[in-house]
C-alpha cells in the first residue's frame, strides 16, 4: 500500500514541482520512515499506519508546485513491463522528460482482480462457491487497508482516489467478458476505461513482444475504445530485448504530439 501511495503521489507531483528535486527529496524522507516502520520488531500499529498514509499524502499535496498544465498519460499493460523501469526502458522518466505527467494505476488493483475473478469462476466454471466467498473477503481486507489512503486522496487538492475493482469490471464488460482472465485479462481493458473516465485520454499500453493475452485484451480492444471514445489517444508498445528503442520512442513522441495538441 505504501508503494502505491508513493507512486501515485510522486508521479502526480514531480512534473509540477516548483523546486527541482523536491519531490524525490520528500519521497526519500518518507521512504526511510516507512522502512523503519515496517521493519520494527514490535507489532505494527494500524493506527500509526493510517496516520502515516494521511501524512504522506498531505505532505506531497502541500509541496510547492507550478501552476501549469501538462498532458496526462496513463501507463497500463503486462504487470512486469508496466511497473519495472528496466523492462519498459524507463517509460515514466521518458514521459516526464517530454513534458507529460505519467498516471500509473495501483499495483494492488491486480491482486483485487485476481480475487474478483473467483466470482465468475464460481458462477460459470464450476468452482466452489466458497472460493468466491474467500475471494470477496480478500477484496474486503485489501480495501480495508486501502481506505485511509483512498479517503485522503479523495480529499486532496491534486490527487485522484484509486478505483474500485467492481467499477473496472463493469467498464470492461461491454467490450470483453469478465471470463477473459488469462494474464491481465479484462482488467487491462478496465484500467484503460478507468483512465479515460478519469479524463486521462492518452494511454501507453506496454506489453512483452508476442504476449498473446495482452495483444487480445490490450492491442485488440484499442480500435473499439477509439470508436466508443473518439477523444482517446492510445498506443500499444512492444518491449523486447530485440525491439528497436528508436521505434518505441518515435511512437511515444507521436502520441505525445497529439496529446499536446488536445491539451
Amino acid at each position: 500500500e505504501f508503494g502505491d501511495i508513493f507512486m501515485r503521489c510522486v508521479y502526480a507531483t514531480r512534473p509540477y514541482e516548483a523546486v527541482a528535486g523536491s519531490t524525490d527529496e520528500l519521497h526519500e524522507k518518507w521512504k526511510k520512515e516507512v522502512i523503519a516502520f515496517i521493519t520494527q520488531k514490535k507489532m505494527l500499529s494500524h493506527g500509526k499506519f493510517k496516520k502515516m498514509c494521511r501524512e504522506i499524502i498531505r505532505d506531497f499535496d502541500n509541496l510547492p508546485r507550478k501552476d501549469i498544465k501538462k498532458p496526462r498519460v496513463g501507463v497500463v499493460g503486462e504487470i512486469l513491463v508496466k511497473f519495472h523501469p528496466a523492462a519498459n526502458n524507463h517509460l515514466v522518466d521518458l514521459l516526464e522528460s517530454e513534458g507529460a505527467e505519467a498516471v500509473m494505476p495501483d499495483l494492488i488493483d491486480f491482486l483485487l482482480y485476481c480475487f474478483y475473478n473467483t466470482n465468475f469462476k464460481a458462477e460459470n466454471l464450476g468452482m466452489k462457491k466458497s472460493s468466491a466467498t474467500i475471494g470477496n473477503a480478500g477484496i474486503a481486507l485489501l480495501e480495508y487497508f486501502r481506505k485511509p489512503a483512498a479517503r485522503a486522496f479523495a480529499a486532496s487538492k491534486h490527487f485522484d482516489p484509486p478505483a474500485h475493482i467492481q467499477d473496472l469490471a463493469g467498464y470492461a464488460k461491454p467490450i470483453v467478458s469478465n471470463g477473459n482472465q488469462t494474464g491481465e485479462g479484462w482488467f487491462l481493458t478496465g484500467e484503460m476505461l478507468e483512465l479515460i473516465h478519469s479524463g486521462v485520454n492518452n494511454i501507453v499500453c506496454t506489453q512483452p513482444f508476442g504476449c498473446l493475452p495482452n495483444h487480445i485484451v490490450g492491442k485488440g480492444v484499442i480500435k473499439e475504445l477509439r470508436r466508443a471514445y473518439p477523444e482517446s489517444n492510445i498506443i500499444a508498445v512492444d518491449y523486447d530485448p530485440g525491439a528497436s528503442e528508436v521505434n518505441q520512442l518515435n511512437r511515444i513522441k507521436l502520441m505525445l504530439a497529439t496529446a499536446q495538441k488536445n491539451l
